[in-house]
């Protein structure tokens, strides 16, 4: 425990995303944040001056050995979260990661068998499995609300400027970033669509390309997917949209239709008829948690409602919220369309 009694944290990477993590750390009666680490020397005093006088590293293998660093908040570019973890995990120190969990198969699996072996949890950031919306849906299908799935579709019709990707030159990489609009902005709608409906993909066919930005990798991609429960579905991710759309999930059953925009459900139409014609019912009625779906606690939506799940997680030895195998499942669905994109072929994830 840290001096207090509290969980130590230190956070890898004191970038944009590091202050929504320092937040949440704040606002966690069971955690205290100790240290920060960042490359960019004056970069990383600073974020530790605006902390309260934190400890500063050059060097995460030197946050991670510090004794009073229980857990890890992995704030690094995409490319470099696997190198983080498991250095974590060989100290004995539990993780937070930033979405995606990283960007190849292979660091994916080091990681988790990593964090496995020592002992230690290894949560992943996915904001929008916390709000009350999404866990009301994800019920609803799981009480069978739509009959049997016919069709769940992701659209996420982003907006970066070319500014935006020449701002750090880890954006648009494959090495560092892993992707572009599906690894980078859409892997949040991937990941939102996929827990929604707690399916798995059983087959992949896409096209990606940079149709308009000056980068390695895709500002737009379309694909279109065979679910295991044998229903279909669609996924647009891009940044060349502009000025942008709000990202939609569409989900569509035998009896009925549920959308998401963001957040927010904006339609909820179902019935009990016998091949009836669904009807809209706006608010939808409520529908009781299930399970660990519902809040783990009263803290707000969000990095805060992570943050706080888990380091209780820690001090209750369960797992988080969102556990490491539960966080790839987006980022393997996005290396396949990546695949499928380059060889123009259909991808079978078991036989891939």
């Amino acid at each position: 425990m840290a001096k207090n009694g509290k969980l130590g944290w230190g956070i890898i990477g004191a970038g944009m995303i590091a202050a929504h993590f320092r937040s949440g750390i704040e606002a966690c009666p069971d955690a205290e944040l100790v240290a920060v680490c960042n490359y960019n020397e004056k970069k990383g005093r600073k974020f530790a001056a605006e902390s309260g006088g934190i400890r500063y590293y050059k060097d995460y293998q030197d946050l991670v050995a510090d004794p009073e660093v229980h857990i890890a908040g992995i704030c690094t570019p995409s490319g470099m979260h696997a190198d983080n973890v498991i250095a974590a995990a060989r100290a004995g120190v539990h993780s937070l990661c930033e979405k995606p969990l990283d960007v190849t198969r292979e660091k994916m699996n080091l990681m988790i068998d990593a964090c496995r072996d020592a002992g230690v949890k290894l949560g992943c950031i996915f904001q929008s499995r916390t709000s009350d919306e999404a866990i009301k849906v994800r019920n609803a299908i799981r009480n069978g609300e739509l009959g049997k799935l016919v069709l769940a579709d992701a659209l996420m019709k982003n907006y970066r400027s070319q500014a935006y990707y020449n701002s750090a030159g880890w954006r648009g990489t494959w090495k560092d970033d892993g992707g572009g609009a599906l690894m980078n902005q859409g892997v949040h709608g991937v990941d939102l669509l996929l827990w929604l409906i707690d399916d798995d993909v059983e087959s992949v066919f896409a096209r990606a390309e940079h149709k308009v930005r000056d980068i390695e990798v895709e500002d737009t991609a379309v694909a279109t997917i065979k679910y295991r429960s044998g229903a279909f579905g669609t996924l647009i991710g891009t940044t060349s949209c502009n000025p942008g759309e709000a990202s939609r999930i569409e989900l569509h059953g035998n009896s009925g239709t549920i959308t998401m925009s963001g957040t927010q459900i904006t339609r909820w139409a179902t019935t009990t008829e016998e091949d009836g014609r669904a009807a809209d019912a706006f608010p939808p009625r409520q529908i009781a948690a299930a399970g660990n779906v519902g809040a783990a606690s009263a803290v707000a939506p969000g990095h805060g409602f992570l943050v706080d799940d888990i380091t209780r997680a820690v001090l209750e030895d369960r797992d988080p919220h969102i556990p490491g195998e539960s966080a790839r499942k987006s980022v393997d669905l996005i290396l396949a369309i990546y695949e499928s994109a380059r060889t123009g072929r259909e991808i079978v994830m078991d036989a891939w």
